[in-house]
């Protein structure tokens, strides 16, 4: 087990009409190659997660977003979604500047939009998870960790 964790900003770019922005991922991994996912990205070291997203955004699809006009959605406590777990905060806007565009050529084939009730097969578990969250209401799951024991539940409580 690793003994650290990781933390993930991911960004809901959503429009007017139910829909949300994921890039189809160019991967040298085969288990994530050509599979859908949020723009999304490691936090940095000094900065915030909201500078983060701003900044993964800006990266990735280079649409400029306020911090301001990012709301948290959800935090998903995730294991087994790569070699260390991780924590991801999903933020969701519908404000933004410019016209989304594939600005990681090298790390994305292309980029679509899709209904949030009508998502591609081949989407990445993690932010799919949060997505179906942030359609729920759901502010908080965990996705991989085994659940503790009744001997571990008996000694809690």
């Amino acid at each position: 087990m690793a003994d650290r964790h990781l933390i993930d900003v991911h960004v809901l770019l959503l429009d007017g009409n139910g829909h949300v922005l994921l890039s189809q991922r160019r991967d040298s991994n085969p288990a994530f190659d050509g599979l859908w996912h949020l723009p999304s990205g490691k936090l940095d070291a000094g900065e915030s997660v909201l500078d983060a997203a701003v900044r993964e955004a800006a990266e990735e699809v280079g649409v400029l977003i306020e911090a301001a006009d990012l709301i948290h959605v959800h935090t998903i406590h995730v294991n087994g979604s790569g070699r260390e777990p991780r924590l991801g905060l999903f933020f969701a806007t519908h404000h933004w500047t410019g016209e989304p565009a594939n600005r990681e050529p090298d790390k994305c084939f292309k980029l679509a939009w899709f209904a949030l009730d009508d998502l591609p097969e081949q989407i990445i578990d993690y932010p799919a998870a949060g997505i179906a969250a942030y359609r729920t209401g759901s502010t908080f799951s965990i996705r991989g960790w085994t659940p503790p024991s009744s001997t571990q539940r008996a000694a809690i409580s």
